[in-house]
């Protein structure tokens, strides 16, 4: 008897969730990603991501230190692609903590656990995500959690080789990659097929001040 192949979904799953990579998921190679742990043509996974994104009720961007920080070029792109990615869905951002230590002196209660993302997605009621510029430690132990107490649907570009615990993840992510997804976004807004999802149901979402919750 053949053994179903572990797929990638939204949770909850469980308090102690599986790693993805132990239960077979495997990165996509240079031009693909993967979709709830199967291997796709990039282009397919940016359609499929910017459906998700306009049919979402609260639909969330958390930039990372590594857009957040000006501290390069390259940053300053990525940001500035992720703004007009977010205006374009439309999509709140809500930043990830600055999770590194602060040495020499250290504040346990804060530096023992800087980031509670299923908080977050709970206070917020998320039902997708898309994470950018998030350190890859931070992002692999921040997905697993989001997927095993949350429903939310979590989308992942990484700078690097992606995310096997995210539902869906991209690699090698640029500046033009960023934009590339809002074109996608763009281009379904206006397919008369696709209708976006009325934001903001009775939790804040949309108005131009709105509590978010992060740690």
């Amino acid at each position: 008897m053949q053994k179903e192949k572990y797929r990638v979904v939204a949770g909850p799953e469980a308090y102690f969730v599986p790693s993805a990579a132990r239960m077979g998921i495997v990165l996509p190679e240079p031009g693909e990603a993967h979709i709830e742990g199967t291997i796709v043509p990039e282009e397919e996974a940016m359609e499929f991501a910017a459906r998700k994104l306009i049919e979402a009720k609260n639909p969330t961007i958390h930039p990372g230190p590594l857009v957040l920080w000006n501290w390069n070029e390259k940053a300053a792109k990525k940001a500035k692609a992720i703004k007009i990615l977010a205006d374009a869905i439309p999509a709140r951002m809500i930043p990830m903590a600055d999770y590194r230590p602060k040495y020499p002196k250290i504040n346990p209660e804060v530096e023992i656990n800087p980031n509670h993302p299923n908080l977050t997605i709970w206070h917020n009621k998320e039902d997708v995500c898309l994470f950018v510029g998030v350190h890859c430690h931070m992002a692999n132990l921040s997905l697993k959690i989001i997927r095993g107490g949350t429903s939310c649907f979590t989308i992942a570009m990484c700078a690097q080789a992606g995310h096997e615990d995210a539902m869906l993840s991209f690699r090698d992510a640029t500046a033009e990659k960023i934009l590339r997804l809002a074109e996608w976004v763009s281009k379904l807004k206006a397919a008369p097929s696709v209708r976006p999802a009325e934001k903001g149901t009775g939790d804040g979402a949309g108005r131009k001040s709105e509590k978010v919750f992060v740690k």
